[in-house]
């Protein structure tokens, strides 16, 4: 019997704005308008103002473990500019970028790392932080499975790491959406590091995009600083999403510039000439030098971004840290849309006595 190709493909990579200041023409004409990249780079800035701030507070005792956004911003950026409102947005815990686009009230950010329940209650198609490694993205196919069941023209999209890459949930995740059709796009950030683990030791091939291929769906690689290139290939894969029914892989390339958390020293396991070389990379340079090559920013313009973010940032934590305190009743007032009798018992009593009762309280 002779020996043929069973499969063969190419995965294409996606860049239109260099660090460099380099841009593509071909790509990136008209995919974003001038008035909105400098909205975006504006927002950008207020987020690693926002980020310089948290960890700040964090270091001061003022608030929980913190994981820095700082040298990401530009991956959920750029989705959250391009999916629709109707659209879902799942997230882990490095998207503030994204979220804060997409409507959610920075304040809910510090308040969920100050460990206040009420920063997950978020009012936008947007899911509150994903701390476990990778649940996120079955939370995200359920969505998807949703929308398509009813009919809808929502889809949704999650974001994760190159370590969740490597968890049960990401391809249980993958294989859900991949044959049963949903619309569903998968973002996975590589930043190079599962907390210490680099991503050599995540995956030993060439890629991560190529992961997807196993299950049948489209896979694409994207310079994940890249503001204009996170805008594109977003725009295709919800396009994809909504006419076709299908997932789509993007591995977005990128680099956190701190710590994995206010927890971790990166010193211990990383070089700091690559660090330097990634923050040569940096999604807010970038699109700075896109910006003052059209005579559309300069110095002037920098020194009042950064005193208006100053400013905003102050009155979010004042916002944050001024919050009334919770009450005893929060835990029994959200659980239920009618609270049962047991339950109102303990809330009116203070007291689990309650607990081994029927649900009447009659003890039956």
């Amino acid at each position: 019997m002779p020996v043929d190709c069973a499969f063969e493909i190419a995965i294409e990579r996606v860049s239109i704005l260099d660090e460099h200041g380099v841009f593509d023409e071909s790509l990136g004409q008209g995919l974003i308008s001038d008035d909105d990249v400098e909205k975006l780079y504006r927002h950008m800035s207020m987020c690693r103002h926002f980020d310089e701030i948290a960890f700040k507070l964090q270091r001061s005792g003022r608030m929980g473990t913190y994981p820095e956004n700082r040298g990401q911003e530009a991956t959920s950026l750029g989705a959250a500019y391009a999916l629709e409102d109707k659209d879902w947005m799942v997230t882990c815990y490095r998207e503030n970028a994204g979220l804060f686009w997409r409507g959610v009230d920075p304040e809910k950010i510090l308040l969920h790392w100050m460990g206040d329940e009420r920063g997950n209650n978020i009012p936008v198609r947007a899911t509150p932080l994903a701390i476990p490694i990778g649940t996120q993205m079955l939370h995200a196919v359920g969505l998807g499975w949703a929308s398509k069941y009813r009919g809808e023209d929502g889809i949704a999209c999650t974001f994760f790491g190159d370590g969740a890459t490597s968890e049960g949930d990401f391809h249980e995740a993958m294989n859900f959406a991949a044959n049963l059709d949903l619309p569903v796009v998968f973002v996975c950030q590589n930043n190079s590091w599962a907390i210490s683990t680099p991503t050599a030791i995540n995956c030993s091939a060439p890629t991560l995009a190529q992961r997807g291929l196993a299950y049948g769906m489209h896979c694409v690689q994207v310079d994940g600083n890249d503001l204009f290139a996170m805008v594109k290939v977003i725009r295709d894969a919800a396009s994809r999403a909504r006419t076709e029914s299908r997932p789509t892989f993007i591995e977005a390339i990128t680099y956190r510039l701190g710590d994995h958390t206010t927890a971790d020293d990166a010193r211990r396991y990383r070089e700091q000439d690559v660090v330097d070389e990634w923050a040569a990379k940096d999604p807010m340079i970038r699109l700075r030098k896109w910006l003052e090559q059209r005579d559309l920013w300069d110095e002037g313009r920098e020194q009042a971004l950064r005193t208006e973010n100053e400013i905003y940032v102050k009155d979010v934590v004042e916002r944050a840290e001024g919050i009334e305190p919770p009450t005893t009743d929060d835990m029994f007032t959200w659980m239920y849309s009618e609270t049962p009798p047991v339950l109102d018992l303990q809330r009116r009593t203070l007291r689990t006595s309650s607990l081994g009762q029927g649900i009447d309280g009659s003890g039956s």
